[in-house]
Parts: structure tokens; C-alpha cells; sequence
């Protein structure tokens, strides 16, 4: 607007200076304008602290406004002036430049050589200069309150985010629990039953009392072995830039399962070509959740399907890191491939429950099946190898 109206001001100039004032007007005003709508974060402030910048570019748009006449399309640029300082002053601010602005455009009347306005006429400008400082004040006051309530909205996200993570942690912690710790605890309880049991018989056998006696010893020892295992995985997790052998790690968890119970259990590898390259190492988390899922399947299939044989294979096919652990036991009846939580956890199954939410915290895939020739049950995990460098930056 400002250059629509300058032809104006520059004809309507007296010759000599008066030119010369309204060039120099021109140039201020539009560029004064032109760096505040285009560097407001950086001058913005400036003109918050400084209140005679804008009331500067309001006189020096006077001039120009006194050369181009109250009739131009300037004179309407001027109402924007109060509008401005009602936004960034509050209500003083815009009272101030309203009658500062409203002077300007009754002086510019006065001016007139042969006035042919009517009084109201000649007010309509200094009443919208009013208006659009009330406007420009109750404008900030709205995004005052606006601002307020988007810092509540986000406080209280940051809260919903926190109690998230603390849900998502507690759940964490509750599977890792599970698959460790509970578990021979219960084993505890069952032992020190019977070491009551034939303690308190009538013909005790002392033989029998201390193989009890001993079994609960060893599984308390186990519990405490597997609290201190939990604390040092936990901690390790969160270790940046540290990788984990997983085929080596899964062996070392065959060998122990099969060591404590006793139980046929065969680990093998089933990469392309035979078998016998490596494997990229993983990041810890990965390996913690790979490493618990296999032992809480060889366990339910020791302990619930009361199978003869456990097989564990792993492998590398077409970028996929696969586990599979097949059993001969007596299997799960009516149980889904594509885990259904909450029909788990309905019918009990929180192993498998905790199984699925441990493959989704890592972006693997976990499924359920039968066995070979449709005995036992198969956990097969797949987990892409591509995650690795998402993972690796997630670590960072």
C-alpha cells in the first residue's frame, strides 16, 4: 500500500526539498515495513523494547500521508498503526498511537486548501484508528490466554508422556520379573513345601529332609544369581555403543537351561549357505529380549507341555534374523500365529503375552505354530536386520 501510494505523494510534493522529504519517506517507511514482516523474530523484540521505533515510522509516514492526501490508500494503511501497537503495547500502547495516528489524519484535513469533507467524514479515519487499537488489544489479550493454554495443553502431555513411559517401564519390569525371578521363586515355595512336608512326618527321613533342604538352597541361590543377572542386563542395556554377540549368548542359554534341568534341548544354526558365517552383532537390548523370549519358551515347553525334546535354531535368511524353538510336547490348544494380546491374556497366557510385548519393543515379529508333524508347539522371533542401525541410534 505503501508503494501504490507513493506516485501520489511524490506528485502532490512541493518541488526542491518537499521531493526530496517524501523520496527519503518513501524509501524509510517501506523498508522499515518490509524488514519487520520479513525478520520479525529478529527486530520484533527490538521494537517490544523500543516503543519510539514504531512511533519514528509513524511520523515519518505523516509525511508522506500530508503529501498524498487523506483521500489516497495510504490514509487506510495508517489505521494498521494502533492495530500494530494494541498488539505489541496492550491497551496503552494502543490508546497512545490511536491518538498520536488520529491527530496525524486531522492535521492532514487542515491542511487541505479547499476542504470538501463533511465533519463526520473527516472523523471516520481517527474513529477507525480507535477501533483498530481496541481491536489490536483484545487481538493479544486472546493470544495471551491462547499462549497460556497451549503451555497448560503441553504441561500436561509432558504428564501424560511420563506416566506412559512409567506404565511402559513398569510393564517392562513385570516381564522381566516373570521370566526370571518369579519363576524360581515358585520353585522355592514348592521345594520348602515339601521340605515341610517330610519334616513333619511321622517317620522323617533325613536323607530325604536334606536333598530338600539342599534343592532349597539352590533354588534360592538361582534367584539371587538371576536378581543380580536382571540388574546387570538392565544396566547394560542402556550402555551406548556396545553390540552383543546373540548366537554366542543364546548357545551359553541353551547349555544352562539344559544343565539346570536336565531337559534334551538342541541348539543349531540355519543360515544361508550352511551355516557358517557370521552373524552382525546386535545392540544389548535386542539381545536381552531374543535371549528371554527363547528361554521363556524353552521353559514353558520343559515345565508345561512336559515335552521330550527341545529344539532351538537360529539363523540368517534374506536379511532376517530368525529363532525358532520347537518342542514335542502336548502343545496349546486353539492357540493363534499372529498373537492376539488381549485373547492371551484373557485365557492366562501371560508368557505369551510378555513374549509378544518383548518382540514389538524391538521391532521384531513374533508367531506361534505347531511342531513337526503337527505335535508341540514352534515360538519362531524374526527380527530384521535393518533395525540394527536404528537401534545402534536409539542406543546414542
Amino acid at each position: 500500500m505503501i508503494a501504490v501510494a507513493a506516485p501520489s505523494a511524490l506528485l502532490n510534493a512541493g518541488p526542491g526539498w518537499g521531493v526530496r522529504l517524501v523520496g527519503i519517506a518513501v524509501v524509510v517507511t517501506f523498508m522499515v515495513s518490509y524488514a519487520l514482516f520479513r525478520d520479525w523474530e529478529r527486530f520484533g523484540p527490538l521494537l517490544l523494547r523500543h516503543p519510539t521505533l514504531l512511533a519514528a515510522d509513524t511520523l515519518f509516514g505523516a509525511l508522506l500521508l500530508v503529501s498524498a492526501g487523506p483521500d489516497t490508500t495510504l490514509a487506510y494503511v495508517s489505521v494498521c498503526t494502533p492495530l500494530l501497537a494494541g498488539l505489541i503495547y496492550g491497551w496503552r500502547g494502543a490508546a497512545v498511537f490511536a491518538s498520536l495516528q488520529g491527530v496525524i489524519l486531522l492535521l492532514v484535513h487542515a491542511t487541505l486548501d479547499n476542504p470538501h469533507t463533511e465533519p463526520a467524514e473527516t472523523l471516520i479515519l481517527p474513529g477507525l484508528c480507535v477501533i483498530a487499537g481496541a481491536v489490536g488489544s483484545s487481538l493479544r489479550k486472546l493470544m495471551l490466554h491462547l499462549g497460556e493454554a497451549t503451555r497448560a495443553l503441553a504441561a500436561v502431555r509432558a504428564r501424560l508422556a511420563v506416566t506412559e513411559a512409567v506404565d511402559a517401564e513398569r510393564a517392562r519390569l513385570a516381564r522381566e520379573m516373570h521370566d526370571s525371578v518369579a519363576k524360581t521363586l515358585h520353585g522355592v515355595a514348592l521345594a520348602a513345601d515339601g521340605l515341610a512336608c517330610s519334616a513333619g512326618a511321622a517317620r522323617m527321613d533325613p536323607a530325604l529332609v536334606k536333598r530338600q533342604a539342599e534343592l532349597v538352597a539352590r533354588s534360592a541361590r538361582r534367584a539371587a544369581a538371576e536378581s543380580r543377572e536382571l540388574l546387570t542386563d538392565l544396566r547394560r542395556e542402556g550402555e551406548p555403543g556396545r553390540e552383543v554377540d546373540v548366537l554366542a549368548e543364546l548357545a551359553d542359554a541353551v547349555r544352562a537351561f539344559r544343565a539346570r534341568c536336565g531337559a534334551p534341548v538342541t541348539y543349531s544354526r540355519t543360515d544361508e549357505g550352511g551355516g557358517g558365517g557370521g552373524l552382525p552383532s546386535v545392540p544389548p537390548a535386542v539381545a536381552r529380549q531374543l535371549l528371554s523370549i527363547t528361554e521363556e519358551a524353552m521353559e514353558n515347553a520343559h515345565r508345561h507341555a512336559r515335552a521330550a525334546r527341545v529344539d532351538v535354531r537360529v539363523g540368517v535368511r534374506r536379511g532376517v534374523l530368525t529363532v525358532g524353538v520347537r518342542d514335542d510336547g502336548t502343545g496349546l490348544p486353539g492357540l493363534p500365529a499372529a498373537p492376539d494380546l488381549d485373547r492371551l491374556r484373557r485365557s492366562g497366557h501371560f508368557g505369551l503375552v510378555g513374549m509378544a510385548e518383548r518382540a514389538a519393543s524391538v521391532g521384531a515379529r513374533v508367531s506361534f505354530g505347531r511342531g513337526e508333524r503337527g505335535r508341540g508347539t514352534e515360538v519362531r522371533v524374526e527380527w530384521p536386520l535393518a533395525s540394527r542401525r536404528t537401534e545402534a541410534g536409539h542406543d546414542r
